[in-house]
C-alpha cells in the first residue's frame, strides 16, 4: 500500500472549497475553546482553591450539553442549519468577550463566572446538532468518511495544542487576553460558515419541541445499527474511562512522579492523532462498524494491559494503542451515525450522540473512581478493560448488521 493511501485522505479538502474553510475556521475555534477550557480552570482554582468549586466548572460545562441538547437538535431539524451554527458562533463569542472583561477588571465572583461557562455551553449544545449535518451535506458519500476523519485529526491537535498554547498565554499576559484570544477564534469560524449554503432540512422537518425529540429518540431505539453504534460508544466509556484512576496508578505503580502522571494523557492524545493522521485506509475500507467494534475491543484490552503492567515505558505504550483505538471508534461511529441517519432527523441524532459522548466519560470516571476505592486503581482498569471488551462483544454478536457492509440511510 503506497504512502499516500495509508495517510489522512485528503480528498474533501481538494474537491470542497466551502468544507475546507469551514474546517480552517473550526480548528481555530477549537484551539480557542481548549484554551478558554483551561483558563476557566485556572481562574476557579486561583479564586477559591476548592476542589469542589473546580470540579462545578465540568457540570457547568456538561449539564447544558444534556439539558439542551436534545430540544436543540429537534429545533435544528425544523430550521436553516447554517443560521443556527452562526448564531452558535456569536452566542459563545459573546460569551467569550464577557469572560475577558472580567478576566481583565477582576472582582467577579466565582459563580458569574461559572454561569458565564455554561451560557457559553449551551449556545455549543445549539450549534453542534447543525454542525452534524454538515459533511454529509457538503461532501459526496465516499467522502464522509474522510471528511470526518479531518475534523478528528484537527480536533485532537487542538486538544494537545490548546492546554499548552494556554499556559504559556497565562504565564506572559493573564487570564483575561487567554479569554480574548478565544472570542477572537470564534470570529474565523463564523467567517468559515459564512460561506456555506442554506442548508434546510431534507424531507419532513420535525416536529416542536417534546414532540420533535421524542421522534428522534424513537430513531435512536428503532434502528439497530445507529443503536448498536451508540452502545458501543457507552460499553468504551462508561465501562472502561481510565482519565479519573491515572493519579491513583501512578501512585501505586510509578512512585507517584508528576512526569509520568502527564505522560498518560499525552499518550492518549498522541495515540489518537496517529490514528487519525493514518486513517485512509480505514476510511477507504467503506466498513465502519466492524472498524468501531474491533476498536471498541482494542480500546478495552489495551486498558487491562496497562493496568497490569509495572513498567512506565510498556504503559505509555498501551495508553498510546488505546487512544489509536479510541480515534478510529470514535471515526468509525461519527461515519455510521451521520451516513445511516436521514437528514431530517439528523440534528436530533447528532445531538444523542453528543451528548453520550459527553456523560459517557464522566460516568465511566465515576465508576472508576468508586471500582478503585473499595479495591486498587489496577483493579478497576483491568475490571474496567475486560468488562468493556466483553460488552462489545455482545453488542457485535447481538446486532449482525452492525458487523455488515453499511446500507443508505433509512427514509
Amino acid at each position: 500500500m503506497s504512502l499516500t493511501r495509508t495517510l489522512i485522505d485528503v480528498r474533501p479538502l481538494r474537491t470542497s472549497p466551502v468544507f475546507r474553510r469551514l474546517l480552517i475556521g473550526r480548528t481555530v475555534s477549537l484551539l480557542g475553546s481548549f484554551m478558554t477550557i483551561v483558563t476557566v480552570m485556572y481562574q476557579v482554582w486561583d479564586m477559591t482553591h476548592s476542589s469542589v468549586w473546580s470540579g462545578a466548572v465540568g457540570l457547568a460545562q456538561a449539564l447544558p450539553l444534556i439539558g439542551v441538547g436534545l430540544f436543540a437538535g429537534a429545533w435544528v431539524d425544523r430550521v436553516d442549519r447554517r443560521r443556527v451554527y452562526l448564531l452558535s458562533n456569536v452566542g459563545q463569542a459573546a460569551c467569550s468577550l464577557l469572560l475577558a472583561v472580567q478576566g481583565f477588571t477582576g472582582h467577579v465572583r466565582v459563580a458569574a463566572v461559572l454561569l458565564l461557562v455554561a451560557v457559553q455551553s449551551s449556545f455549543g449544545a445549539i450549534g453542534a446538532p447543525a454542525a452534524g449535518v454538515f459533511v454529509p451535506r457538503l461532501l459526496p458519500r465516499d467522502q464522509v468518511a474522510a471528511g470526518l476523519a479531518l475534523n478528528q485529526v484537527t480536533g485532537r491537535a487542538m486538544m494537545l495544542a490548546g492546554p499548552a498554547v494556554a499556559g504559556v498565554v497565562l504565564g506572559l499576559w493573564g487570564i483575561g487576553v487567554c479569554y480574548l484570544l478565544d472570542a477572537l477564534s470564534f470570529g474565523v469560524s463564523f467567517y468559515g460558515a459564512f460561506g456555506l449554503p442554506a442548508l434546510p432540512p431534507e424531507g419532513e422537518k420535525s416536529r416542536p419541541g417534546l414532540h420533535g425529540a421524542l421522534d428522534g429518540l424513537r430513531f435512536l431505539t428503532g434502528h439497530r445499527v445507529v443503536r448498536g453504534a451508540l452502545l458501543t460508544d457507552l460499553a468504551a466509556t462508561v465501562l472502561a474511562m481510565p482519565v479519573s484512576l491515572f493519579p491513583l496508578v501512578n501512585a501505586e505503580r510509578f512512585g507517584d512522579d508528576p512526569r509520568t502522571l502527564g505522560l498518560f494523557l499525552s499518550a492518549l492524545g498522541v495515540g489518537g492523532v496517529t490514528a487519525s493522521a493514518f486513517s485512509g485506509p480505514v476510511t477507504r475500507l467503506a466498513r465502519p462498524g466492524p472498524v468501531m467494534l474491533c476498536a471498541s475491543a482494542t480500546w478495552g484490552v489495551a486498558l487491562a494491559a496497562f493496568g497490569l503492567t509495572t513498567s512506565a515505558w510498556a504503559g505509555l505504550g498501551m495508553l498510546t494503542v488505546a487512544g489509536a483505538a479510541d480515534a478510529l471508534a470514535v471515526l468509525s461511529r461519527t461515519t455510521i451515525v451521520q451516513t445511516l441517519t436521514p437528514d431530517a432527523l439528523l440534528g436530533r441524532v447528532t445531538a444523542a450522540e453528543t451528548i453520550v459522548g459527553q456523560a459517557g466519560p464522566h460516568l465511566g470516571n465515576l465508576r472508576g473512581g468508586l471500582v478503585a476505592g473499595w479495591s486498587s486503581g489496577a483493579t478497576a482498569l483491568v475490571t474496567g478493560g475486560l468488562l468493556c471488551a466483553l460488552a462489545v462483544g455482545g453488542v457485535g454478536a447481538s446486532t449482525p448488521e452492525l458487523r455488515a457492509v453499511p446500507a443508505k440511510a433509512e427514509e
